[in-house]
């Protein structure tokens, strides 16, 4: 847990020294987080002129908020800048590092303080990481205004955060940060003599400011820490290397490879299954491909993706193209039985197929439909004439009498209908006119001829 007063948030007395010494021996990303709104990069929509809190910092008044983004996109610095410009204290916590006990410290202290005219604003990173038990340690100083709450988060919040808590918050939703915004942060921090690297002499290729913007993927602080890296690995510092040049060869080195941002538990797990889901449906086998690749290299369950295969195959091409089920079943077994990572050759294999086979929803809407009348209607009577019957009881209620055996009617086919009496006359299922679908929308309208001329 980290407490910040008022004047705490960085140092404020104009003396570049006393700032450099406060700052000694902290990271790059850390030494050039923004104090003030002015310096603040990125994000427009929440902290331009006349936006949400542009217009909270000005009316020194801050209702409780969540802050949901990626990393990097700068959650933890406005909740320092908006709690400094409102003249209250600020308390950080981790929601991995911290429990209920500390929370309810922490409320005590609030309660006094607010006796006093004091502010607090509890911050608290990670806050999904949180569970119930100590989201509910808060929320009753939430409700009464004994602190405002800042909470981020990378993970949706109306998945993470309980209701009652999430009703008295508004969210505020940060994107990760443009390429624009990335290389003027970077840029920043090449030249300033305080906080930055302004004071090394060391010079950096400009399409070095483009490279890190790619690679950081929107975040800051990873693109700091690339910067940083690569400043390192110059030898400016080095009595032996005096390299004063960044080159893209030497980020690329400090970059290394950085894991695909995932969740396996989290919204991006859902968001990437479904982006997956629907390029097939689409059918657009490049992009089910991309998002076949991001889940198999970020680690996801390939028996997780082949399950979605599996269901696909008959919700979404069904009887179009009978064997798509069966190549998606065979995949599962493909992959149990070779394992990763040569797994990935027959899931390809199965998703550009499904990508590109014929379409038909046809039994999984009809399938529904008929849901629809079981629950509307409840457990209708079975027709007498369909009923087994296996005893003479049943045979003296009528169980089996007026049967049409098919096999003795022209076309193997009667005018005898499967349907309870109340829903007779009910279609559900329609085949599509795309692969095998138009064969069996063919062998449908042939029985209803048949039908037809043995009612004649």
């Amino acid at each position: 847990m980290e407490l910040f007063g008022p004047d705490s948030y960085g140092d404020r007395s104009g003396n570049k020294a006393s700032e450099e010494a406060a700052l000694q021996g902290r990271p790059l990303a850390e030494r050039m987080r923004p104090t003030t709104l002015d310096e603040f990069v990125g994000q427009e929509r929440i902290v331009g002129t006349g936006r949400f809190l542009q217009k909270a910092i000005e009316n020194r008044e801050l209702p409780s908020i969540l802050l949901w983004g990626p990393p990097g996109s700068g959650k933890t610095t406005l909740a320092r800048i908006v709690a400094h410009s409102t003249g209250a204290e600020f308390v950080e916590f981790s929601a991995v590092l911290s429990g209920v006990k500390e929370i309810r410290e922490v409320m005590k202290s609030a309660e006094r303080k607010k006796a006093t005219g004091i502010k607090t604003v509890l911050f608290i990173d990670e806050i999904h990481r949180f569970n119930k038990a100590q989201q509910d340690a808060f929320l009753k100083s939430v409700e009464e205004g004994t602190i405002v709450l800042i909470g981020a988060t990378t993970e949706n919040p109306s998945f993470e955060v309980i209701t009652p808590l999430l009703s008295r918050c508004t969210v505020l939703v940060l994107d990760p940060l443009g390429p624009e915004s990335v290389i003027e942060i970077l840029k920043r921090a090449v030249t300033d003599e305080v906080r930055g690297l302004g004071k090394t002499g060391i010079e950096v290729d400009e399409a070095v400011f483009d490279f890190l913007a790619d690679k950081s993927h929107g975040d800051a602080r990873s693109a700091l820490g690339g910067l940083e890296a690569a400043y390192m690995l110059t030898g400016v510092d080095s009595k032996v290397h005096h390299l004063s040049r960044i080159t893209v060869e030497i980020a690329t080195e400090a970059m290394q490879t950085r894991a695909l941002p995932y969740d396996k538990n989290g919204e991006e797990h859902y968001n990437i299954i479904s982006a997956f889901i629907k390029s097939m449906r689409a059918t657009d086998p490049d992009a089910a491909l991309y998002w076949l690749a991001r889940m198999i290299e970020a680690g996801e369950d390939p028996l997780f993706i082949v399950r979605r295969m599996v269901i696909f195959a008959s919700e979404d091409i069904g009887n179009a193209a009978p064997g798509a089920l069966t190549l998606a079943v065979s995949t599962k077994e493909a992959v149990a039985f070779v394992g990763m990572p040569e797994g990935w050759i027959p899931m390809a294999q199965c998703a550009a197929y499904l990508a590109t086979a014929p379409k038909s929803n046809a039994t999984y809407s009809a399938y529904k439909a008929a849901l629809k009348d079981v629950k509307k209607e409840g457990p209708l009577p079975v027709p007498n004439e369909i009923r087994n019957a296996p005893t003479r009881l049943m045979k003296d209620l009528g169980y089996g009498k007026g049967y049409q055996y098919p096999h003795n009617y022209s076309g193997g086919i009667t005018e005898q209908t499967c349907l309870p009496d109340k829903l007779k006359g009910r279609t559900y299922y329609s085949p599509t006119d795309r692969g095998h679908d138009k064969k069996i929308r063919s062998v449908l309208e042939d029985k209803k001829e048949h039908k037809d001329e043995n009612r004649d």
